[in-house]
């Protein structure tokens, strides 16, 4: 594990999902998932998100999108609560389900948008 790339994928997950979140996530990784926690900090958060290419914002734009496109809700809200951290709004995040809603589906978008309001509820955004 490279340890400056581990670093800078723990202060990513921290500004994302606070540091109270990303260290208990880290903390509670036992011996059976610590291995995927190390390797999702540093490739994951460390060397994708941590590239200057594109604003996190971006990249929260472009996630939120591929979770709903890939019926994954539980990152999707993750993704969600994170991308409001990186400064997208809630009219962005309503325009990406709507633009999914076209090219992935209807029943993609609903799910989407339930998943939404889930995540504003739990950020008191509601």
């Amino acid at each position: 594990m490279d340890k400056e790339t581990f670093e800078r994928g723990m202060q990513v997950r921290r500004d994302m999902m606070g540091a109270e979140a990303a260290e208990k996530e880290w903390e509670s990784a036992g011996d059976f998932d610590r291995p995927l926690q190390e390797l999702v900090t540093t490739y994951c958060f460390g060397e994708i998100w941590g590239r200057e290419e594109l604003t996190r914002k971006s990249r929260s734009m472009l996630t939120i999108g591929m979770m709903m496109a890939a019926n994954r809700l539980g990152p999707l809200k993750i993704h969600i609560k994170g991308g409001i951290a990186n400064g997208v709004t809630k009219t962005e995040i309503r325009e990406i389900i709507l633009h999914g809603a076209i090219y992935i589906g209807v029943a993609a978008a609903n799910e989407a948008t339930r998943v939404a309001h889930e995540a504003f509820a739990e950020l008191g955004l509601e």
